[in-house]
């Protein structure tokens, strides 16, 4: 399989820049499975397709302010850090923008009040980032010396930062939103609970690889990122649950597809998990346990794009993003919505 097989043309100025206000006024592109069928309507309107006992299932990762900028010592040069996985209490994997970082390098992290805190790159990983060990714990600084990160695509900065996490974000770890969340209101919510739909959530901390396109030619032959996720034991019995009793499972999100079928088990129904995933889904991919998938626009050549094309097939995928652009969707992260039944 081609990785050039899921590519598409996408006029630049169709990826959006800004959110859309309030966040379920954004549009909704409906792909019926079965029949290759297209329906327009706006994600608020979500709830003429959801019927009760459906259960939702949505990642409740929350975007930590991952960028930070630094001083090289004793140069006093300017660098930039994105930070992409916690290692241990103190050293962490981050990408560098600057000159000249190489081992042994001292950093002196900007911003905070009082002496900076100081870090050392310990390696240069395989993907070309650096591995940074910390004087200290860096966690409860964040806030203060950090910016919450933005896919490079996006060139404006957010007028306000919560845009950029769910309603129901809880938990801190990821680098980038799931973003088929970010249409949610709490109002919108407790309509979706008022029809009778449950809500489980699960936990996948996002990484930058998440938005890569896929550089090999072979779709088979790409190495997907591993990265954090966990399924509660009282989240997993209410999924095992609802797949035993004929109720559909509708993942809030590609995030929250890899982690329920990495829980899968063979007789149905999820485990409880705890741990890293380096599950790859591109078609031909067998699904156990999603039946529907609420998702935005993804790039081309990207694994996101050959998961959804995995649910739904690739030409019926190909064919509705061809529909979207005509009818001038907003694609990517800050984008329009599409929920696949």
């Amino acid at each position: 399989m081609l990785t050039s097989d899921f590519d598409y043309e996408l006029p630049p100025e169709l990826i959006a820049q800004a959110p859309i206000e309030p966040r379920d006024c954004s549009r909704l592109l409906v792909l019926h499975r079965e029949t290759g069928a297209l329906e327009h309507r706006t994600f608020r309107e979500i709830l003429a397709y959801l019927r009760p006992g459906d259960l939702l299932v949505a990642n409740e990762t929350r975007v930590i302010p991952a960028r930070l900028q630094a001083l090289k010592a004793p140069s006093g040069g300017r660098v930039e850090l994105l930070l992409l996985s916690k290692l241990d209490a103190t050293c962490w994997e981050a990408l560098v923008k600057g000159r000249r970082v190489g081992v042994g390098q001292r950093l002196l992290l900007a911003g905070q009040v009082g002496a900076p805190i100081e870090g050392v790159v310990e390696a240069i990983t395989a993907s070309g980032g650096r591995r940074i060990r910390f004087a200290q714990p860096i966690d409860e600084h964040m806030d203060e010396i950090g910016a919450v990160p933005l896919p490079p695509y996006i060139r404006t900065p957010l007028a306000d930062p919560e845009r950029y996490q769910t309603v129901y974000a809880h938990t801190r770890g990821s680098v980038a939103a799931p973003t088929a969340g970010l249409h949610f209101t709490p109002e919108l919510l407790e309509r979706t609970r008022a029809l009778g739909v449950e809500w489980g959530f699960v936990l996948l901390h996002i990484g930058l690889d998440t938005f890569r396109p896929v550089t090999e030619e072979r779709v088979e032959e790409h190495a997907i990122h591993t990265e954090y996720c966990q399924i509660t034991p009282q989240v997993a019995e209410r999924i095992t649950r609802a797949k035993g009793e004929g109720r559909r499972v509708i993942a809030v999100g590609t995030t929250s597809v890899r982690v329920l079928e990495t829980a899968a088990q063979e007789g149905g129904g999820v485990a409880p998990w705890e741990g890293a995933t380096d599950l790859y889904i591109y078609p031909g991919f067998k699904f156990r346990v999603v039946d529907a998938l609420i998702t935005n626009f993804h790039l081309p050549r990207s694994s996101l794009l050959m998961l959804v094309s995995a649910l739904a097939g690739r030409e019926a995928v190909l064919a509705a993003y061809r529909e979207a652009v005509a009818q001038r969707y907003r694609f990517y992260s800050l984008g329009d919505g599409m929920l696949i039944l």
